[in-house]
């Protein structure tokens, strides 16, 4: 079964950091439609000063998802800077002592940071949040492991999943945050979350599959 070291995370991180500051400006079109507009200018700032904090060091993948998500925690603004940086940490404690990273491995820390952003949220599958992105992308992987597909072929089925969950939500009612306010005006607009969600889940997985082994 295919591995990747965890010792090669800063290719994985910049993937997802390049990612998120390529969308800036469509994450704030999208928030615009049914928020207040500021998702992709928040999530651009707190990518952007992981990338500074990192530098031209390397990092371990979940020493850098932890430091990424403690820095998502504390300085970007709103919701999601505590959503993201729960996932985000709660993924590293679950794989940080890993050389390498598997199929099975890789699938627990989603888990995980589902199951830690499940502690501070309400929101669940149908509620128009990124909840609607993640939670398809980790069924995706099961489904993929108890199929015995490889690990780059459980990645693309889980970013298939990621899109369509991501997709999923423009028909949807808000439920939470801001956009909730607007009811059954909210449909017709893809969740902003859902599709940050569905651009880290996507770089992630590019860049995993670059140094898969």
């Amino acid at each position: 079964m295919s591995t990747f070291k965890n010792a090669d995370g800063r290719g994985i991180l910049l993937e997802m950091i390049r990612a998120i500051q390529t969308n800036k400006e469509y994450l704030g079109e999208i928030d615009g439609l049914i928020g207040d507009g500021d998702h992709g200018m928040n999530m651009n700032k707190g990518f952007t000063l992981y990338e500074e904090y990192l530098g031209t060091g390397n990092t371990s993948f979940t020493d850098g998802l932890d430091q990424l998500g403690m820095v998502l925690f504390n300085k970007i603004g709103g919701s999601m800077g505590p959503i993201y940086g729960t996932i985000l940490t709660s993924m590293a404690e679950i794989g940080e002592d890993a050389e390498n990273i598997d199929l099975p491995l890789f699938t627990e820390m989603l888990k995980k940071g589902l199951e830690g952003l499940y502690e501070i949220v309400e929101a669940r599958p149908g509620d128009k949040t990124l909840v609607d992105t993640l939670y398809p992308a980790i069924q995706a992987l099961d489904k993929a492991r108890e199929m015995g597909k490889s690990f780059r072929d459980a990645l693309a089925d889980m970013k298939e999943a990621a899109r369509a969950g991501r997709d999923s939500t423009k028909d949807m009612a808000a439920k939470y945050g801001r956009s909730s306010r607007l009811g059954e005006r909210s449909r017709g607009v893809l969740d902003a979350g859902a599709a940050s969600c569905f651009i880290i889940l996507n770089a992630m997985a590019d860049g995993i599959i670059q140094v898969l082994q």
